[in-house]
């Protein structure tokens, strides 16, 4: 990471806490036992339809059939909290913390606000019927006894329901999943909610730069991801602490602003009825503006996936389609920048951007960003920076539970 983007210029770390515990090197990047096939799910936002059982075997998923018995999940191995037991009863296990997309639910274990996640288990949501069922095969493959746990979902968590909005899961309620597990305190909340409660807590080594700025400490953030949609949040400081803003910002109307972009916006409200941004800016919507692109050249609309667009860069299309990608994706977080304040800077999440980092960086997103008239000088002074922890919603839902039980410690 460049000293442009160094801890200090972002002005989001909490006084007290030190640089040691903010840079998390016990993760690292990309935790090195993590095969390709194992990443390859949650990173482009899509199933590769040729994937087979075998690939997502349960040595390399840690998948738990739903089918398993309630003998074979015996009470014991799941190690499941009564309903009646009190929060100081409770207090005994770690805590359980999700963050839950349309392809996969990835589970980790974290023992306290400051703890780092672990037991990471990665589980394709198609296997489950639910979160709770999904919750629970996890539980049972780790044998904890968590004393809270708090889940993030990718899509709206409103009027005590949650639902995502990539997967085939029905909509689900807090408290239903709480009595499924049998948990003192659960809570449900957006995955990008969470991404963004995290945002404090990040350090040099878990961002890259794109692009100049400065943050202004104490100022709103931030944070924008495609992955199998597109997430937006922002975070606000108060005095009594960082609060979220979740909200739904990847269904806007996409940014389109040259020629080209318009052509591809136009191709994409006559196939869907809408020109929204998600449809554009997630994995599936990457090969679908490759799709555009060659329809308005005259070309055969070849069906590729977001992994076979990024990897053939030679190809021209392939190579304007990611461009064209971050443009837009310049253009939708100078939006949100804007509409929040977010002064203290706008981070880039997801699993894809991650994987295209020298494309991001050479490409339009940081001018598009800038391209505000007539508030470009503002536009300027504000930093943006890739996300490459490997786990940040993981973290977020551990500050989540620490503010909501600040005195809910586990043993």
């Amino acid at each position: 990471m460049t000293s442009e983007a160094k801890r200090g210029e972002w002005g989001v770390v909490p006084s007290q806490e030190t640089e040691s515990e903010a840079k998390r090197g016990e993760w690292g990047v990309v935790p090195s036992q993590e095969t390709e096939s194992e990443a390859k799910r949650g990173e482009w936002g899509v199933v590769p339809s040729q994937e087979t059982e075998s690939e997502a075997k349960r040595g390399e998923w840690g998948v738990v059939s739903p089918q398993e018995t309630e003998s074979e999940a015996k009470r014991g191995e799941w190690g499941v909290v009564s309903p009646q037991e009190t929060e100081s009863e409770a207090k005994r296990g770690v805590w359980l913390v999700a963050d839950v997309g349309g392809t996969n639910a990835r589970f980790a274990l974290v023992d306290g606000p400051n703890g780092v996640p672990s037991e990471v288990r990665s589980l394709p949501t198609r296997e489950y019927p639910g979160l709770a069922e999904a919750a629970a095969a996890y539980l049972g493959m780790v044998g904890a006894r968590p004393a809270a746990a708090c889940l993030a979902v990718a899509g709206p968590v409103t009027d005590g329901t949650f639902h995502l909005t990539n997967a085939g899961w029905p909509k689900g309620t807090p408290e239903a999943v709480r009595d499924h597990l049998g948990l003192a305190h659960l809570e449900v909340l957006n995955d990008f909610e969470a991404l963004a409660l995290a945002l404090p807590r990040l350090g040099d080594d878990d961002l890259v730069s794109v692009g100049a700025g400065r943050a202004d400490p104490g100022a709103p953030l931030a944070v924008v991801g495609p992955g199998t949609g597109l997430g937006v949040a922002g975070l606000v400081a108060t005095p009594s602490g960082w609060v979220p803003l979740p909200g739904e910002g990847g269904q806007v109307d996409i940014p389109a602003a040259t020629d080209r972009e318009v052509e591809v916006a136009r191709l994409l409200r006559a196939e869907t009825g809408a020109a929204t941004a998600e449809f554009l800016l997630s994995g599936a919507g990457l090969a679908r503006i490759r799709r555009y692109l060659a329809m308005l050249d005259g070309g055969p609309a070849r069906d590729l996936t977001p992994r076979q667009v990024c990897e053939d860069l030679g190809d021209p299309l392939s190579r304007e389609a990611v461009e064209m990608f971050c443009a837009l994706l310049g253009s939708l977080a100078g939006n949100v920048a804007l509409t929040l304040g977010a002064r203290g800077g706008v981070y880039l999440g997801g699993g894809i951007l991650p994987r295209i980092v020298d494309v991001l960086q050479g490409s339009a997103f940081r001018a598009r960003f800038e391209r505000k008239p007539p508030v470009e000088e503002y536009m300027r002074a504000i930093p943006t920076a890739l996300i490459v922890h490997p786990g940040p919603a993981l973290v977020g839902a551990a500050v989540r539970l620490a503010q909501s039980l600040p005195h809910l410690e586990p043993a």
